[in-house]
């Protein structure tokens, strides 16, 4: 049995962090990549969501949804990367397994590495982009995109389209812009601490993606 772990939402200014742990057997894998598994920015929601629905059926699978309230007051003291990391240790130990694979979210993947082999006792395979290297990582970004979006989905039956909540797109610039001006204040569904609201309150629209 091997687990792997990613995240959906680390980069967002708007919407919860998602961070799925999945764990199964090499067979499992295997058939699962001669469905189609892969990176889940490599697919389209269709295909995402089909393979999430035998994913969840084949897999051992946990999942961790960070509200926006929680990461607003979690990152008073300590960076995303920390908040990150103790989702990391709490879907390890929840999943019992004695190897993981995860998408390393420091610069210094030997830091990582071995500060979660610390915090567990397991054996860890960490490296920057694991979710286009190690197929069980592909398998657990695919079910944490797909949460994160219908998470999003039910964010925009409230506040319409806004996009897809990341600072560099225009449409969700212009929501944000067009809610402040409004209401004289973000909606309660931003990352406080994101500069992106800072720049928004110092630059026009206009010369916001030229900054």
């Amino acid at each position: 049995m091997i687990a792997g772990i990613d995240e959906a939402g680390k980069g967002p200014v708007i919407g919860p962090l998602v961070v799925c742990g999945v764990m199964c057997d090499e067979e499992t894998v295997e058939l699962l990549k001669d469905m189609g598994v892969k990176d889940s920015k490599k697919l389209d929601r269709a295909k995402r969501e089909e393979l999430y629905n035998v994913i969840k059926s084949l897999c051992k699978v946990e999942i961790l949804k960070i509200s926006v309230e929680d990461l607003n007051r979690l990152m008073e003291c300590m960076s995303i990367n920390e908040v990150l990391k103790r989702a990391y240790v709490e879907i390890i130990k929840s999943l019992r397994t004695k190897v993981v694979y995860i998408d390393c979210p420091d610069v210094n993947v030997e830091r990582f590495k071995h500060e979660i082999e610390e915090r567990t006792g397991v054996e860890v395979f960490a490296s920057h982009k694991a979710d286009e290297i190690y197929p069980i990582v592909s398998i657990a970004s695919i079910v944490a995109k797909v949460e994160r979006d219908f998470e999003i989905d039910k964010l925009k039956k409230i506040y319409g389209d806004f996009g897809s909540g990341y600072p560099s797109d225009r449409r969700t610039i212009e929501f944000l812009s067009s809610y402040l001006r409004e209401h004289k204040s973000f909606p309660p569904i931003v990352r406080k601490r994101w500069k992106t609201l800072k720049r928004l309150t110092t630059h026009t629209l206009s010369d916001f993606f030229e900054v």
